[in-house]
């Protein structure tokens, strides 16, 4: 089944098609954890959905739309909470590497400001995307769906998945195997 609208296809998929390419040549320096392969995977699953039907079209958003009475497609909102969430690990393991000490908290604070740089950035880039390539079709780009404040209220959401990631008791361990010494 091909994208319902391929030019919005390709311009939603180029980071996809930069960075799978080099997280898969560089793994032989650079390995991410295997949770960190698992929830990048993951988010880039849901992107890829978002990204086919075009995020303001995602079947599953209409269902809940539909089901909840609400007033947009929401799940465009629901990837960037998992950017935020599941992209948090991803981004711990590109920063410090096992071995790095750094604080708890320095190492948690600097990694929810890694994700809400990559948020800002993103829809920074996204919108002079849609005014470069085509002014017209920019608001389908964005997928704003009549929200003058989406792109605040994305942001906000992929920096409270990314505190909901490092408030995971899962970190405790991770600062744990990382302040080990290397073998």
């Amino acid at each position: 089944m091909s994208p319902r609208y391929r030019d919005d296809w390709i311009l939603e998929n180029l980071p996809t098609m930069v960075a799978v390419p080099v997280v898969v040549f560089a793994h032989r320096r650079f390995r991410f954890s295997d949770r960190a392969y698992v929830q990048g995977t993951v988010f880039l699953a849901l992107h890829t959905i978002g990204s086919h039907y075009t995020y303001s079209e995602v079947p599953l958003g209409e269902w809940a739309r539909e089901g909840l009475g609400l007033a947009r497609n929401h799940y465009d909102r629901l990837v960037h909470l998992a950017f935020g969430l599941l992209l948090y690990r991803p981004a711990q393991d590109l920063a410090f590497r096992p071995g790095t000490r750094v604080a708890p908290f320095a190492r948690r604070y600097l990694t929810f400001a890694v994700i809400a740089s990559w948020s800002l950035l993103y829809e920074v880039l996204e919108w002079v995307v849609a005014i470069a390539a085509d002014p017209a079709a920019g608001i389908a780009y964005l997928g704003t769906q009549g929200d003058v404040w989406d792109a605040p209220k994305d942001m906000a959401l992929a920096c409270a998945g990314a505190i909901a990631a490092a408030c995971e008791p899962g970190q405790a361990r991770w600062r744990a195997a990382s302040a080990a010494p290397p073998a």
